[in-house]
């Protein structure tokens, strides 16, 4: 590929939106930024991976006219599948916007927010490819256990997946951003049950569709 070093065509980023409303959360994410949610311990992800060789994923790049190489890579640059900017890779004339090998298409999540949740942590991958999502939120759930402030948190946690050096397979040498939002408690009415719950069966109430989302030049 013939990729000019210009700002939105050799570079782009990834997206992940967290909105509340009332008690609903709604999550759009691009890329391989994650959203995960605190239920009473228990780490819920609000967000899936875009990553290149899953298989929805490397099906659009191929029929895009890309490849999936050994090591995951769109082409053997980018290692996601998704994100804004990025046109170097959009450039099939052929095809929509969200059709292209790198695709801006979110995906949309929402869930009925509980008492029992606790906080979210919206995070890019240099922390998730250093740590589960259930990892994360154990960190988290311990430092607020001792009245840490949000943003000692964010940066004890940026130290504990900081690589010691850069010998190893690159894992804790990703950039690092991450942003935990804590939760106060729902209203609860007089008869003692919250305004609102979700289905505690499968996914804790968790709804997914695909929005398409077109602008010009994606």
């Amino acid at each position: 590929m013939n990729m000019k070093e210009e700002p939105g065509f050799d570079s782009g980023c990834t997206a992940c939106l967290a909105l509340i409303k009332d008690n609903e959360l709604y999550v759009a994410n691009v890329g391989d930024s994650r959203c995960v949610v605190s239920r009473d311990g228990k780490a819920i992800e609000m967000s899936l991976d875009h990553k290149p060789e899953d298989d929805p994923e490397a099906a659009r790049i191929i029929r895009a006219g890309g490849r999936v190489t050994a090591d995951g890579r769109v082409n053997g640059g980018l290692n996601l599948s998704r994100a804004i900017g990025d046109h170097g890779y959009k450039q099939n004339k052929n095809l929509s916007a969200e059709e292209q090998m790198i695709s801006p298409l979110p995906d949309v999540r929402s869930m009925t927010l509980e008492p029992k949740d606790t906080f979210i942590i919206v995070a890019c991958d240099g922390i998730w490819n250093s740590l589960s999502s259930q990892e994360a939120c154990d960190f988290v759930s311990e430092r607020l256990s001792e009245d840490t402030k949000l943003s000692k948190i964010c940066e004890e946690l940026f130290d504990h997946c900081l690589a010691p050096d850069t010998h190893g397979d690159g894992t804790g040498c990703d950039n690092m951003t991450c942003i935990i939002i804590k939760l106060n408690k729902l209203k609860v009415e007089s008869s003692g049950s919250a305004k609102r719950t979700s289905d505690e069966a499968g996914n804790e109430g968790i709804k997914q569709e695909d929005k398409k989302f077109k602008s010009d030049g994606e």
